[in-house]
């Protein structure tokens, strides 16, 4: 069985290198936009499956699954929480978001759009979001290296240290190569293996199931309403949609505003079915695996489902899409932490626009590789923590830090600059410290990051200068625009 694993794992991974070495030698000389943002030229497909493989990395086949499959359908709230998140992201930011970042000097980056957009001169929300990127998206993209390693431990016996520097290398090998467009094709098909994967394995195991595995299952296992508590930490993930970076950008990336629907039909369906089966295989699991100390400790409950039901070939496949979940967010975050550094920092700073596009492209490919060495380290400190609980605490502090500032920025005319730097600082203080210091009350910390971050970003606002008429011109034309 292990030979018919290793043989799929090896040409999937070989799959995923020669796409972006397809993209590094047909948009080689094509510049920093089509790099970074692939030119604005992704289709409602590409960009949808792209959107939602970037996010839903290998927590969601993972630690999600095995949350449900330790503690019970009271779990099933993350779920529903990042359903509706996502839902009305793509309904109400998405379709604004495309349109003021392109009417707003076409920007290609969340922390350009965000200066652009109150046309300022001062640099100073340019270095607070790249600070706050590069932090998130390293302890983020340490999460899905992490679970590379982890499965090619179970499947193949490699150390597991080791294979998480096998990752790391495969995954900054396409992003560096192939940029944006790259990425998000191999998300495409990345996409597309984690559906297939969550919607086999749990059928089949329900079908196969003759008797229940662990028949003395706790007396609260089926209770869905527990505390208030763990409801609306669990509802609370669905804030971190509209201030994800390396998700909302895929909105900016799509050809023409007339396919953001269709895209975002397919985007929320696909999700919703993603989050939908999560749960299922944590409770399908339970019942077919009974409960396993090794399953919660390494989060094995789908590799495990897997493994013990299909032949080496198809289990060889499907556990790939275990790499594909955790591969298409690490290159997401890696191209999202470059692109802030490249085009916010080293171009508008350091190089003050003297910078040519090649050598823009070289600086975030130098960036690529740091940021994956630094999550590296992380992912290989025994005392990192666990998959999901690395994932809760980036998701935490980007949709603390940006969900705010970039809804006000889209749908209210008087917000302005010095509101937004507000909001991104207070959210992402507030967030960082509410985990550290105040953990234990049990409440997710995007909830009071959030609730903090739009506060302030709407006080200052109203505390200091409105928007100048060049800027509410600009609010319009976006509001009106179409291709």
């Amino acid at each position: 069985m292990e030979k018919a694993e290793i043989t799929m794992f090896i040409l999937y991974l070989v799959g995923m290198v020669a796409i972006g070495l397809y993209f590094f030698f047909r948009e080689k000389d094509s510049g920093e936009k089509t790099y970074f943002l692939g030119g604005r030229k992704m289709g409602p497909w590409v960009a949808a499956f792209s959107a939602g493989a970037s996010d839903m990395s290998a927590w969601v086949l993972m630690g999600l699954p095995t949350a449900v499959y330790m503690n019970g359908v009271k779990e099933i709230w993350i779920a529903l929480g990042l359903a509706i998140g996502y839902a009305l992201s793509w309904i109400f930011e998405a379709p604004r978001l495309r349109k003021f970042s392109i009417v707003s000097g076409d920007s290609i980056t969340i922390p350009q759009y965000l200066t652009n957009r109150f046309m300022a001169k001062s640099k100073a929300l340019q270095v607070l979001c790249a600070i706050v990127f590069l932090l998130a998206y390293t302890i983020y993209a340490a999460s899905s290296i992490k679970a590379c390693g982890i499965l090619f431990h179970k499947v193949i016996g490699m150390e597991a240290t080791t294979a998480m520097y096998l990752s790391a290398a495969i995954i900054v090998s396409y992003t560096f190569f192939g940029g944006f467009s790259a990425v998000c094709w191999t998300d495409f098909f990345q996409g597309m293996l984690v559906l297939g994967a969550m919607l086999l394995a749990p059928i089949f195991a329900a079908f196969m199931l003759e008797k229940v595995a662990d028949p003395q299952l706790p007396a609260d296992y089926w209770q869905a309403f527990s505390d208030w508590k763990s409801i609306a930490s669990g509802l609370g993930w669905g804030l971190g949609y509209f201030g994800m970076p390396h998700i909302i950008i895929r909105y900016m990336s799509l050809r023409s505003q007339k396919e953001m629907k269709k895209s975002a039909v397919i985007g929320i369906s696909w999700t919703v079915i993603i989050v939908a089966f999560a749960a299922i295989i944590g409770i399908v699991g339970r019942l077919c695996l009974g409960f396993d100390e090794g399953i919660k400790t390494n989060e094995f409950v789908f590799v495990q489902m897997v493994r013990n039901i299909f032949p080496g070939i198809i289990s060889g496949i499907l556990l790939s899409a275990v790499l594909a979940a955790a591969m298409s967010t690490a290159d997401s975050q890696l191209l999202a932490a470059s692109s802030a550094f490249s085009s916010d920092v080293y171009k508008s700073i350091l190089r003050k626009n003297q910078a040519s596009d090649n050598e823009l492209m070289w600086n975030g490919r130098l960036i690529v590789l740091i940021v994956a060495l630094a999550a590296l380290l992380i992912a290989t400190n025994p005392n990192a923590g666990s998959i999901m609980g690395l994932v809760s605490n980036a998701w935490g502090v980007f949709g603390a830090a940006f969900g705010p500032s970039i809804l006000l920025s889209l749908f209210w005319r008087r917000f302005n600059f010095q509101g937004a730097v507000a909001g991104i600082a207070a959210g992402a203080v507030v967030d960082i410290a509410w985990m550290n210091f105040l953990g234990k009350l049990g409440i997710y910390e995007i909830i009071p990051g959030f609730i903090a971050g739009l506060i302030a970003a709407i006080v200052v606002a109203l505390a200091t200068e409105k928007p100048t008429a060049a800027m509410n011109e600009l609010y319009d034309k976006a509001v009106k625009y179409e291709d």
